[in-house]
């Protein structure tokens, strides 16, 4: 069995996210989504910071199959940007890509 580097979110411009303060600072973040978005299914929207004092925020799971970078339900992309979604969408992955 062989591992995988898991990609980095190289951009986080979701300002109300307790993870982002000047970067993404969860140790790792789930994609997810149905309906045609691809929501980052970490976002908090708390009033207190959160996550660790480090930058290194990784993608840990995606469950968009129907992404070109998603292979297994892993993120096969060299890194993501997340950004404000739309509509009830606080926070999406920008990097995906339906196949």
């Amino acid at each position: 069995m062989t591992t995988m580097e898991m990609p980095a979110v190289n951009e986080c411009t979701v300002t109300n996210c307790s993870y982002n303060h000047d970067g993404c600072h969860a140790y790792a973040i789930t994609v997810s989504g149905i309906d045609g978005s691809a929501d980052c299914g970490t976002f908090v929207p708390l009033q207190e910071k959160g996550g660790l004092p480090k930058v290194i925020a990784q993608v840990g799971a995606c469950s968009r199959t129907d992404c070109v970078h998603n292979s297994e339900l892993e993120c096969t992309a060299s890194g993501v940007r997340v950004g404000p979604g739309q509509g009830s969408h606080a926070a999406n992955c920008l990097t995906y890509t339906p196949s």
